[in-house]
């Protein structure tokens, strides 16, 4: 059996922090800042750590990091 690949394009989304969790950034920041408020864009610049029903998911496609 092969070992398994890393997926590239996770990889390149997420940072692991110091303590192990994953950041990820948010959706909804490319296009069409007029119809979102000033709070919403603030909010959305910061990244955030992935759920914990997703980590386990993610956590297999980032096997070799």
């Amino acid at each position: 059996m092969p070992k398994m690949k890393t997926h590239k394009g996770t990889q390149k989304r997420l940072r692991k922090t110091g303590s192990g969790k994953l950041n990820r950034g948010h959706a909804y920041t490319s296009h069409m800042f007029a119809n979102k408020s000033q709070k919403q864009k603030r909010k959305l610049r910061k990244a955030t750590t992935v759920s914990n029903s997703d980590y386990r998911r993610i956590k297999t496609m980032l096997q070799n990091k």
